[in-house]
């Protein structure tokens, strides 16, 4: 069980919406989920998305969990259906110039912030998100028991492949199209041959190791 404002708890069997549905009984509502895509990766943006719902979606789980053809379409579900939905992007340069923990806590906020409806109440994934101006819960594996962090999942998820998928018409020796930017056999394999390019995250420790080998023009 989960103790929640006011020291009410919900069942961890309470179902995808049951956080949502016990926070608005204490009249905490409407409740925001928070999450983010690209933080493990290594190139290409971190994408920070904010979604308040105001009923179910079909099929939303936590958008690890999907197949990219069911993730497309409870995107798609969600930009229809979701009382607001907003969404960050961190470029890579300026992931390097912050510091990713710094960067990931600035795009959750601005995401939050983003948002025209104002939440009563937030929910996180993983770890607390200060200086939200309104009261909230970190939530480990948030993304797998609340609902509105599972539809921000979907939304930064889908939002990042896309941009990964455009990114790689102008870099496609990288394959970011397959990879989206994690640090995949293909991937590695591409940085040492090539070097990183504009796009790459110069403070991770294989971009690094690959501007020190050999640059080979594409």
């Amino acid at each position: 069980m989960t103790t929640l404002a006011k020291g009410s708890t919900i069942r961890r069997d309470a179902g995808l919406y049951g956080y949502e549905r016990a926070l608005a009984r204490q009249g905490l509502h409407p409740v925001a989920g928070v999450d983010e895509a690209g933080r493990g990766a290594c190139a290409g943006p971190l994408v920070a998305a904010a979604v308040v719902l105001d009923r179910p979606i079909p099929g939303l789980a936590d958008s690890k969990l999907l197949t990219e053809k069911r993730r497309e379409s409870c995107f798609e579900l969600i930009m229809q259906r979701a009382a607001d939905v907003s969404v960050v992007v961190i470029p890579a340069a300026d992931c390097d110039r912050m510091g990713l923990q710094h960067a990931n806590i600035t795009a959750l906020r601005r995401a939050l912030w983003k948002l025209e409806v104002r939440p009563g109440y937030v929910l996180t994934d993983g770890f607390p998100v200060d200086g939200l101006g309104v009261p909230g819960l970190a939530m480990w594996k948030g993304d797998r028991v609340a609902a509105s962090i599972a539809a921000a999942s979907v939304i930064a998820k889908v939002t990042r492949d896309r941009i990964m998928v455009r990114m790689h018409e102008q870099f496609p020796a990288y394959d970011f199209a397959t990879h989206k930017g994690y640090s995949t056999p293909v991937h590695q394999a591409a940085l040492r041959s090539l070097g990183p390019c504009e796009e790459h995250r110069k403070t991770y420790v294989n971009v690094k190791a690959a501007m020190e080998g050999t640059h080979h023009e594409l």
